[in-house]
């Protein structure tokens, strides 16, 4: 049972390894890049990403690592992971709440809307300038808390 533990262990440290540097790729380039084109070019091209980003790769990083955080939390609660169970359970929430809950609440909504705006130029620019700052912003939480989890479930193995 010890190897399946530092199994879904590692793979839970990948899989928030992997979404936390997704998400830093958004925070510290991608959107700079796209800050570079005119606003409906911009509007434009997130929309398109937004597209092609709800696929099975993404998907499973995001969804396949909040399935893993879980199970690693209930091992930890069950007492099977030794030292380090409030680091799992810590590292799981931060995960849940940080990544996958802001994702759903803050994110996604505004890529809908962005997706709704009218194809006119004047209509994306103004899109654009709404949902920028506070898609940007939310996006840095998710960096941050998936780095953070990501940590956490280090400390868990190094612990164990």
């Amino acid at each position: 049972m010890t190897w399946l533990i530092d199994v879904l262990l590692v793979a839970t440290i990948l899989g928030t390894g992997v979404a936390a540097g997704i998400f830093t790729a958004f925070s510290a380039f991608v959107t700079q890049g796209l800050d570079r084109l005119p606003a409906a070019d911009a509007a434009r091209a997130m929309r398109e990403m937004n597209v092609t980003a709800v696929r099975p790769p993404l998907m499973l990083v995001l969804f396949g690592t909040a399935l893993l955080a879980i199970v690693v939390a209930v091992f930890a609660l069950v007492g099977s992971l030794g030292g380090g169970t409030w680091w799992a359970v810590g590292a799981a929430a931060l995960y849940l709440v940080g990544a996958i809950g802001v994702t759903g609440g803050a994110n996604v909504p505004r890529n809908n809307r962005l997706a709704a705006a009218s194809t006119d130029a004047s209509d994306l620019a103004t899109a654009w300038a709404e949902f920028r700052p506070g898609w940007q912003a939310w996006n840095h939480v998710r960096a941050l808390t998936s780095a953070a989890a990501c940590l956490g479930f280090v400390l868990v193995l190094v612990w164990r």
